[in-house]
């Protein structure tokens, strides 16, 4: 854990009085004070020693935030009050060399692991209170070098976006060098991804490569690297363990089960979701369990119909569309919202819908107009479990006539990567009908399925 604290510093810049402006900087500033700097302040006659440190850019104007000698932090007004500040030391900035690679073990599965970056690659940025990514896949293995004992470890950087940045394009990005690393002969591949929009790329690769011959695991953290509490490292030392050494080829997301380190989730691309905006389970599987889970070191398998390693004739289509779009209904929901997408150029439109898969049925002679002009309509259910079922109320049966299309029970996210991936092979709407639904990746159609929780 010291070697986390001291990586931290190793990697802010020290100086430029970060998170100060105003009064308080030109006070610092006439001292000749930087960050990092040893001083003494003085106020009203009592004297406090310590280290400058960064202060966040919203705090409080007027104070500055030393480091005492006993590890804790003080805030001290001086604007406005009898102060001075002298510079007992400069701050010397620690120089730190990342260990070497540790030795190759003889007999190990070789894992690419794969960086594009969000919070398992980042660090906080105490200025602001930000997250910011800073870390590279070789960060992540100095640190982390137990890794060493599990599988043979290379490392790539693809790009570093946080993964609300993400458009369909990266996710052909990724697909592109996943294929180009299947075809040199990894074993497995692990891809660090922000959480945020972790499930559409999951699910993305899901149809991108169909049936791939080795496990490609997408992981993340809630809490980044450089934080006591960060679940990285559970994360990461899980995720190259099913990478190297799970029985099943799949496109799958690997982050903790609960909030507890001891059981880590193994969740198939195209059933998980982000379910909370910091808790370490923030993953789940919707309408499905994990098909696995990483426990004790042990991978314990939790589906029997999981894709086998060594499919050399995967199915590669790394195409998508811009073309498509999510549209969460809501009361009031007026019809320029649909006709704008329409001239727009649309053509596709995922409808997450109330209940069983309901609009306004204001809507619907606007929806029709567009299904006859060839924009394939789908529907899925703001409902977080369940299905879609469009033939129980009367708005649902006036939905079918014109051509809404139910997806059954597949996420609303995964719907929309799947018609984006869609809209990229075909032109033709009933064809895209008919790929939306037809089981591709274990998206729609779940049905009761023999598995065991964890443990059982």
């Amino acid at each position: 854990m010291m070697f986390l604290y001291f990586l931290f510093w190793c990697l802010v810049d020290l100086g430029k009085l970060e998170g100060y402006y105003g009064d308080v900087r030109r006070i610092l500033e006439d001292a000749g004070v930087d960050i990092g700097d040893e001083v003494e302040v003085s106020v009203n006659g009592e004297i406090v020693r310590g280290v400058l440190i960064w202060r966040y850019e919203l705090a409080d104007p007027g104070y500055i935030v030393l480091k005492l000698p006993n590890g804790y932090n003080i805030g001290i007004r001086i604007v406005g009050r009898n102060v001075s500040i002298r510079k007992i030391a400069s701050s010397v900035k620690p120089s730190f060399r990342p260990p070497p690679k540790p030795p190759v073990v003889k007999g190990l599965p070789e894992v690419v692991i794969l960086g594009v970056g969000g919070t398992i690659a980042s660090r906080i940025d105490y200025r602001t209170g930000a997250v910011t990514p800073v870390m590279s896949p070789e960060d992540l293995f100095s640190i982390f070098p137990e890794l060493s004992t599990i599988a043979d470890i290379d490392t790539h950087t693809l790009f570093s976006l946080f993964s609300e940045e993400f458009t369909p394009k990266e996710w052909a990005e990724i697909a592109l060098k996943v294929n180009e690393l299947i075809k040199k002969g990894c074993d497995g591949i692990v891809i660090t991804h922000g959480t945020d929009t972790m499930g559409y790329s999951a699910a993305a690769l899901s149809f991108a490569i169909q049936k791939p011959p080795i496990p490609i695991v997408f992981v993340g953290a809630q809490r980044s690297s450089d934080r006591p509490s960060t679940d990285a490292a559970t994360n990461l030392v899980a995720a190259v363990k099913v990478a190297g050494h799970a029985p099943f080829a799949e496109v799958c997301v690997v982050m903790h089960y609960w909030y507890s380190d001891d059981v880590i989730a193994v969740n198939r691309g195209t059933r998980v979701r982000k379910f909370h905006t910091s808790s370490r389970d923030a993953f789940k599987s919707v309408n499905s369990e994990p098909i696995a889970f990483y426990k004790n070191g042990e991978i314990i398998v939790n589906r029997r119909d999981l894709n086998k390693r060594g499919n050399h004739e995967y199915l590669f289509q790394p195409n998508f569309s811009d073309k498509a779009v999510l549209l969460k209904f809501f009361p009031g929901m007026k019809i320029d919202i649909l006709e704008h997408l329409w001239k727009k150029g649309y053509r596709g439109v995922i409808i997450e819908g109330t209940g069983l898969g309901h609009v306004s049925a204001r809507l619907i002679p606007m929806l029709e107009k567009m299904i006859k002009d060839g924009v394939f309509i789908g529907m899925t259910s703001q409902c977080i479990y369940g299905r879609v079922n469009m033939r129980v109320y009367s708005t649902g049966r006036e939905l079918l006539r014109i051509g809404v299309t139910p997806l059954d029970d597949m996420i609303s996210e995964t719907a929309y990567v799947k018609l984006s991936w869609a809209l990229a092979q075909t032109t033709d709407i009933e064809e895209v009908r008919k790929i939306m639904l037809t089981p591709i990746a274990g998206e729609i159609g779940e049905r009761s399925i023999p598995s065991r929780r964890c443990g059982e």
